[in-house]
C-alpha cells in the first residue's frame, strides 16, 4: 500500500495534460473497441478463433466486451485507473498472442502492443492530477 501511495504522490508532482489525454484517448480507444467487438460478432468469433479449443473460451468472448466497455469508461473519467488496467492487461496479451497463434495481422500486432504498453504505464503512473481519483482523494 505504501508503495501505491507513494507512486500517486510521484504522479500528482509529475502530472501533466498531455499525459491525462493519453489516458483519455486509451479509455475512448478501448470503448471503441467494445462497441466494434459488439457490433460484428463474426469479427469477434474469427479474433478469438485460436482460443476455440481452450476450456473457458466463451469466458473469453463474454469478458472482453464488458471489460472494454466498464475500463474504457472508468479510464476517459480516472476512476479506478488502476484497477480498470489490470482488467485490460489479459485481454491485451490474448490479442498479442492471437497474432502468434493465428494469422499475423501487422496492423493488429503494433496496435495491441502499443496499447499494451500505454496500459503498463498507466498502471504505474496511475490517473493522475486531472482525474475522479484525484478529485474524490481531494474530498477527504
Amino acid at each position: 500500500m505504501a508503495t501505491v501511495k507513494s507512486l500517486n504522490k510521484w504522479a500528482n508532482k509529475h502530472t501533466y495534460y498531455p499525459l491525462d489525454l493519453l489516458r483519455m484517448a486509451l479509455g475512448v480507444f478501448l470503448f471503441i473497441k467494445g462497441i466494434d467487438f459488439m457490433s460484428d460478432p463474426k469479427f469477434m468469433a474469427e479474433v478469438i478463433k485460436p482460443f476455440q479449443g481452450l476450456p473457458g473460451g466463451m469466458i473469453i468472448v463474454h469478458y472482453i466486451v464488458p471489460a472494454h466497455f466498464v475500463g474504457g469508461f472508468l479510464i476517459i473519467i480516472g476512476l479506478l485507473t488502476r484497477w480498470a488496467m489490470i482488467a485490460q492487461l489479459p485481454i491485451l496479451l490474448g490479442a498479442v498472442v492471437v497474432n502468434f497463434l493465428g494469422e499475423m495481422h501487422m496492423n493488429n500486432l503494433v496496435l495491441a502492443s502499443l496499447t499494451l504498453l500505454v496500459c503498463i504505464f498507466f498502471l504505474f503512473y496511475g490517473s493522475g492530477k486531472h482525474s475522479a481519483d484525484y478529485y474524490f482523494k481531494m474530498q477527504k
